[in-house]
């Protein structure tokens, strides 16, 4: 399957209505930016599409069988390790290097965490992302806490990982530094997107 399917897709959280009979089909090429105002349930849907939370009803196909590498709205780095023991949790130690350094981290792969600043623990997130070695990407705000030239370097390095990606961003000029990408409106509550 080249897409993703969603079809009639209904989740609530008690009485707070996430999705009402929503579907989309996002192809599996290429960037794809989800746009939407805040709290119209793009996290919900990613989360929905990895299979870490079900809908109440309605259907996803395509996910069967993918391998995604996940950067999420928090950068979910172990404390305890330092920046390269966090990216070589899911590759080798050398695409783990390659991969920091990359994005401009080659001087900070023994450095904790806390050692680190904002922009640089969401580079080693992304970092993790890149080297992974999956076919998909989700990128939650991936461009969190980084300056310009960061921002572009990063843009840079998802590009060349030739990989489909599904990015949630609020930034018209974050999501532009991806080059041509196609956006999926999702409306609050949202219905069907044709």
């Amino acid at each position: 399957m080249t897409e993703l399917q969603i079809r009639r897709l209904y989740k609530a959280y008690g009485g707070h209505v996430v999705f009402h009979d929503f579907s989309a089909d996002i192809p599996l090429e290429g960037i794809t930016v989800l746009r939407g105002a805040s709290g119209a349930g793009k996290t919900t849907l990613f989360r929905l599409l990895l299979g870490l939370e079900q809908p109440d009803s309605g259907e996803i196909s395509g996910m069967s069988g993918r391998k995604p590498a996940v950067v999420f709205q928090e950068d979910r780095l172990l404390p305890w390790r330092n920046a390269l023991k966090n990216v070589s949790i899911v590759s080798s130690e050398k695409a783990a290097e390659r991969a920091l350094e990359r994005l401009g981290l080659g001087d900070s792969l023994h450095l904790l965490p806390r050692e680190l600043s904002g922009g640089m623990r969401r580079r080693v997130a992304l970092a993790r992302a890149l080297a992974y070695g999956g076919d998909i990407l989700f990128l939650d705000e991936p461009f969190t806490g980084l300056d310009e030239e960061n921002k572009r370097a990063a843009a840079r390095e998802i590009l060349d990982s030739k990989l489909p990606a599904l990015v949630i961003t609020h930034e018209e000029d974050e999501a532009r530094l991806l080059g041509g990408f196609r956006t999926i409106g999702i409306p609050q509550a949202a219905g069907d997107l044709g």
